[in-house]
């Protein structure tokens, strides 16, 4: 039995195929293909260099609005309210679906699993936005959360290591896209996310948390909406205050606009740990994942610094060194790098939830 795992994006599609004995999955093959004649190119590509033919084919789909909070089997129904919610992820939807295109040649049952669905259990004044509750419901207006699988299976993978699994946490998913995720007992109670993921912290060309109102006033003077759409999705974040997307290029600079970027970045991740540990009324873990949180320890050094008189006691040492447990022995707060596996996770859900709707497939 195998389950390929697979997460389009805008230029590349990447692949993880995971075989399933013994309800043990065992990743096999993994990799990256550039989309350069499309995706039906790509993945025709990739699935012939792998090395067993996929039973089960699993996307990564960003956004599922509150129509899912499992993995869903993949039909015309399914595809339209994708096509629906591609409004809400432009920069995510709209790949994914042409990647459910390209692998209906494949002969095995798709299933499509959510960022969304973790922070589907989030309490309403958490998800809620204070708009009149009517046009909010009329147009799906409230906050739905992403990086779902990552925050997921880090905590998870946190309960794991600490034998804590009623532990309160906060886990960081910091990379191109970032957010931050309060978790209670393996349940999300808050994410930094909102209806799309354009809102809360800084992020690689996207601004993150901004005064609504500074959209009217650029729409009012002379800024067209598809050009204001671009300068909030594209254009804004580290890019825009950096001139580069890319925090190590900022990390090599020594100029002023590469040192504020990267401290609004650090600032507003300071700001959400704090506001997350009043959500939970307190806090025993604080977990980096992600390309940046994994990666960069002078990222996690300015993040934590500011905080040691919060309960957050690092090693410096330990960080630099890279090692996981970053917590100094006097440290209140449990301090690690967990590195993500969104894809092991989805090849589980997606087996699990066909194993419940198909028990004698094999």
């Amino acid at each position: 039995m195998h389950v390929l795992v697979l997460n389009c994006g805008s230029s590349t599609v990447k692949f993880k195929l995971f075989s399933l004995e013994n309800d043990t999955l065992t990743p096999v093959d993994s990799g990256l293909k550039e989309v350069d004649r499309g995706y039906g190119d790509a993945i025709r590509t990739l699935v012939e260099e792998l090395p067993a033919t996929p039973d089960l084919v699993a996307h990564r789909v960003v956004h599922g609005g509150e129509l899912y909070s499992k993995p869903v089997k993949i039909d015309a129904e399914v595809i339209r309210n994708l096509e629906r919610l591609s409004t809400l992820a432009p920069l995510h939807n709209p790949p994914a679906l042409e990647g459910i295109a390209a692998a209906s040649d494949l002969n095995a049952p798709q299933y499509a699993a959510f960022d969304t669905s973790f922070h589907q259990g989030m309490p309403p004044e958490a998800f809620t936005y204070a708009l009149p509750q009517d046009l909010a419901r009329l147009h799906g207006l409230r906050r739905y959360g992403f990086h779902g699988h990552s925050h997921q299976y880090v905590s998870e993978r946190y309960a794991e290591l600490s034998g804590n699994a009623e532990a309160l946490v906060i886990t960081l998913h910091l990379g191109s896209g970032a957010s931050a995720a309060a978790i209670c007992a393996g349940r999300c109670i808050d994410t930094s996310m909102g209806t799309t993921p354009l809102e809360g912290l800084v992020m690689a060309t996207r601004g993150g948390d901004i005064d609504p109102a500074v959209i009217f006033h650029l729409l009012r003077n002379g800024t067209s909406l598809d050009d204001c759409e671009r300068l909030f999705w594209r254009e804004s974040g580290l890019k825009g205050l950096g001139g580069t997307a890319d925090m190590r290029e900022l990390l090599a600079r020594d100029d002023e606009a590469s040192k504020l970027a990267i401290e609004l970045f650090c600032y507003r991740i300071r700001k959400y740990i704090g506001a997350y540990m009043a959500v939970l009324g307190g806090l025993d873990a604080l977990v980096f994942t992600g390309g940046i949180g994994e990666n960069s320890p002078e990222i996690r050094e300015k993040i934590l610094a500011p905080l040691q008189g919060m309960g957050f006691a690092f090693d410096p040492a330990r960080n630099l060194a890279g090692d996981k447990i970053l917590s100094a022995e006097n440290s209140a707060i449990d301090i690690r790098v967990i590195p993500t596996d969104e894809e092991f996770l989805i090849a589980r859900l997606v087996w699990r939830q066909n194993h419940l709707e198909n028990p004698d497939f094999a």
